[in-house]
């Protein structure tokens, strides 16, 4: 399999993975999360390391530091939604951090590399 496509689905994972523990937390609030974090956080060093090409370093890293910041917004006040919302952002975040990092490292690299 093509490191390409392995990233493409480790994305994929993540999306479906981070809506449905966003959904499942309202089933179960008071559940243990940690597994799922931790698969978040794998996944996003996947795809920071096979997925994000050094063209899409500075979209990737802007976007990254939006979602980041968005999940600092709370909308629990919304009630049934927004605490789900709340933790879907939350899981978002542990895949987006991971990943992040390892492009800005990869960015730092090149940049070095280059003189």
């Amino acid at each position: 399999m093509k490191t390409n496509r392995v990233g493409e689905l480790a994305f994929l994972a993540f999306v479906i993975i981070a809506i449905l523990a966003g959904i499942a937390t309202a089933a179960y609030p008071g559940g243990n999360y940690g597994a799922v974090y931790a698969v978040l956080v794998v996944l996003g060093v996947i795809v920071g390391l096979l997925n994000v090409t050094e063209k899409e370093t500075t979209p990737f890293l802007v976007a990254a530091i939006a979602l980041l910041a968005a999940g600092t917004a709370t909308f629990s006040s919304i009630n049934v939604v927004g605490p789900v919302i709340d933790n879907i952002l939350k899981f978002i975040g542990a895949f987006v951090a991971p990943a992040a990092v390892i492009v800005a490292i990869k960015a730092i690299y090149a940049l070095g590399a280059k003189k």
